[in-house]
């Protein structure tokens, strides 16, 4: 599980954010408790905050940094691709990235700082029994690894300047990087670094044949492979029946999807056949099937999200969506956060970390659920935890949506009606 993101100079943060899963109020359902760390963790998190106050740019981080592990070895030749912030001496000094985390029942940290030229510094600690101690640290171009990781020795001689040594090592057996590797590299990262669903604020739809919700409504999965592991007691479901339910909450009409070949003709003048999902919906006693590109926005959104979201809870990994209200009728939103906090739905603590909008949502979010942005004075992103706003406690009874939008928390837009009718020529 993610324990703690901490982000500096990245887009629009300049000093040092974090975002923590720590949770504060422990007796309820989706803080589920860590023994590694002595503490329980959140399974949702929500960031609010105006437009253009950076909190997109707080998960793209996430983002950012499952690019930098799954590229850096292969097409980190020239530059390194990050984005420091544009003000000041920043863009002279380097990013920073730290990524806490719970793995196979063992807290670990993993560290990087980067320019555009080179990686500076890396390094990736494990706790076991509460006990720091390092698997391997990178200073400049010195690597050391750690007794007994001999295995991981022949990643030296992949690295350059540019190349992450958790890229490298990615390439050689060893169960504790590879973990964390592997974990990084699960995150689905949704409206974040390009990667859209739907066709508004999620983007374009495109590939829908290919996309893993259409995957889940295909023949290989018939068979039922849902938390079917001996530590979790939890019948038996189809993927594609489950799939099937998450679809009719976006229209009861839903009845089934079902798909039609097309050939494609490639470049060389092979013809290959994909495969274009049409849901089927019931009126009456007449059953018709429509395009998924004749469906709805929200329809869309939701079909796109099913896919990633049922994969994430039979994992227990991490999923992150920018903008989660976009699209998505209010009653879905809800229903999401139910799925990762519900036991029976994710009984191997899957995550949840979004941004929204929606202030209705914080009527369905705890206080120590949900984080603000606002821009300061300088252009940059300040981040904050909305349980311990401005260092007064907030009341776990406190009304979040009302006190939210009276401004109790600040993170609204500045709106200067004023100026904005003396712009239009309305007032003089």
């Amino acid at each position: 599980m993610l324990v703690r993101l901490e982000v500096e100079n990245f887009r629009s943060v300049a000093d040092p954010v974090t975002l923590s899963m720590v949770a504060i109020d422990r007796d309820r359902e989706a803080a589920r408790e860590q023994q590694p760390l002595g503490e329980h963790l959140l399974t949702v998190a929500g960031v609010y905050g105006p437009n253009a106050s950076g909190k997109s740019n707080v998960l793209a981080a996430l983002g950012w940094l499952q690019g930098a592990v799954r590229d850096s070895l292969r097409s980190w030749e020239d530059e390194i691709p990050v984005e420091p912030f544009a003000f000041g001496t920043w863009a002279t000094r380097p990013s920073r990235f730290v990524v806490e985390a719970t793995v196979d029942g063992v807290r670990v940290d993993y560290e990087l700082e980067v320019t555009r030229d080179r990686v500076l510094y890396e390094a990736l600690f494990e706790y076991p029994e509460r006990r720091r101690r390092k698997v391997f640290e990178r200073d400049g171009d010195e690597l050391t690894i750690a007794r007994g990781l001999g295995a991981l020795t022949g990643a030296r001689g992949l690295l350059t300047p540019r190349t992450l040594a958790l890229s490298a090592m990615r390439r050689f057996d060893d169960g504790r990087v590879g973990a964390f590797a592997s974990r990084v590299l699960r995150m689905q990262t949704f409206g974040v670094n390009g990667r859209r669903l739907g066709t508004g604020r999620l983007g374009a739809w495109a590939d829908a044949w290919a996309s893993p919700t259409a995957k889940l409504f295909g023949d290989e999965a018939a068979q039922p492979t849902l938390f079917d592991g001996p530590d979790v007691d939890s019948p038996l479901v189809a993927p594609r029946d489950r799939a099937l339910a998450l679809l009719r909450l976006a229209d009861l009409g839903i009845e089934d999807v079902t798909f039609v070949d097309e050939p494609v003709v490639a470049a060389d003048g092979s013809t290959r056949i994909r495969r274009r999902p049409q849901l089927v919906h019931r009126a009456g006693d007449s059953r018709v099937s429509f395009e998924l590109r004749a469906e709805s926005e929200g329809t869309r959104t939701w079909f796109g999200l099913i896919g990633p979201v049922l994969s994430a809870l039979d994992r227990g990994s991490l999923v992150v969506v920018d903008e989660l209200d976009a699209s998505l009728h209010p009653a879905l939103s809800v229903e999401l956060l139910r799925l990762f906090r519900d036991r029976s739905t994710n009984p191997r603590n899957a995550q949840l970390v979004f941004t929204s909008h929606d202030a209705a949502l914080l009527n369905h979010l705890n206080r120590d659920e949900v984080w603000l942005t606002e821009k300061s004075d300088d252009g940059s992103t300040h981040l904050g935890a909305l349980s311990d706003f401005a260092g007064e406690r907030v009341r776990r009874s406190q009304n979040l949506e009302s006190a939210y939008l009276h401004g109790r928390f600040g993170a609204l837009p500045d709106v200067d009606r004023a100026g904005l009718l003396q712009a239009l020529g309305l007032i003089g």
